[in-house]
Parts: structure tokens; sequence; C-alpha cells
């Protein structure tokens, strides 16, 4: 497979979004949200991945945080199902388990062109830096909705708060690179259907 590399940009009254990934990456970021904590995700997110991730936003902080990381996830779906095309000979599906101290996130994926979104996590405060808790969920649906994924997402056990939230990028992560990854056996989409 050749680099699959996808820009895209959005621009509202509330938001201006640029953000460019590289799915065959190594790792590599350069990330400015405006929102310090949302930035330490979005890396872990791609370091774990393997994807070379920029991202940069300028949103209306001045109102809050909930524009700014909602757009973000329209954004970075939009990249991932432009850097994904067709979808011929992916794996489709990709799952992790991630342990982080006395935290184990699960992630789920099928690219299956179907958005849909189970998202299971209880957090006990209501900020992390400046970042509302109460968004983690709307960050993963616009991802899901925008990119035409199935994702699922649970804390299988936690306790500190910082723990759950990067579990849960660092094994969407990982879940999603498994699921770009190539399958030498299937030349087309891995669908009954034909397509996805």
């Amino acid at each position: 497979m050749e680099n699959r590399i996808a820009a895209c940009e959005r621009k509202t009254k509330e938001t201006n979004i640029k953000i460019t990934i590289n799915l065959d990456g190594c790792g590599k970021t350069d990330i400015h949200t405006g929102i310090g904590y949302f930035d330490h995700m979005l890396d872990g997110f791609a370091r774990h991945g393997l994807f070379d991730l920029e991202v940069s936003v300028t949103g209306d902080l001045q109102v809050d945080c909930h524009h700014t990381i909602e757009d973000t996830g329209i954004v970075l779906g939009q990249a991932i199902a432009k850097a994904l095309g067709e979808k011929k000979g992916i794996k489709r599906y990709g799952s992790f388990l991630l342990p982080m101290d006395e935290t184990l996130a699960l992630c789920a994926i099928d690219l299956s062109g179907r958005p849909y979104l189970n998202f299971q996590a209880d957090f006990t405060v209501e900020k992390l830096g400046e970042f509302d808790t109460e968004m983690f969920r709307e960050f993963f649906y616009a991802v899901s909705y925008s990119a035409a994924m199935n994702l699922h997402l649970k804390i299988m056990d936690g306790g500190n708060n910082h723990h759950m939230a990067e579990a849960l990028f660092k094994a969407f992560g990982k879940a999603l690179d498994m699921a770009v990854m190539e399958e030498p056996r299937m030349k087309d989409v891995w669908s009954t259907k034909g397509s996805l």
C-alpha cells in the first residue's frame, strides 16, 4: 500500500481547524488545539497508533471547550475516512485492551461505513486541565460518525481519571492501527456486500 495521507479543513464562526493524518506514519505529531490536555490525548492516540498527525485549531475557548473538541473530532474523522479511500485490502476490524496502572480500557472498531458509538466511561471529576470530561464522549461520537466507523470504548476497570482518559485514547490508536493494516490475502474490500 502507498502511504495513506489526507488533509481536511473546517472553518465556521466557532472554529478553524486543519488536520493532516498519515495512517502509515511513525507517530510524529505537531498538535495545537489551545487545550493542553487535549493536545496530550491526541498525541497519545497518534504515537500509539503510529500515525503522523498534524492538528491546528483556533476555537472559541473564551466560551468553553465544547466547539473546539467536538469540531476537532469531526475533522479527524473526515481525515481518517479520506485517507482510507475505498478501504481495499485492509483488515477492517481492530481491538485492543490497554492497561494503564489500575485502569483497563477496551476499544473495538469496525470500519464498516456504518457509524455507531458505544461509550462507557464514568469520570468522577468535571475537568482534566481545561478539558471538560463530558466532552470525551462527544469527541469520540464526532469521530465515529464522520469516519463512518463502529466504535466501542469501555473502561473495564478504573480509578484515576487521567489514566482512564489516556487509556481510552491510546487504546483507540492501537485498535485503529490494527483495523487499517493491510491484509495481504485480501485484495478487495472485506465485506460480503462488496463495499464498505
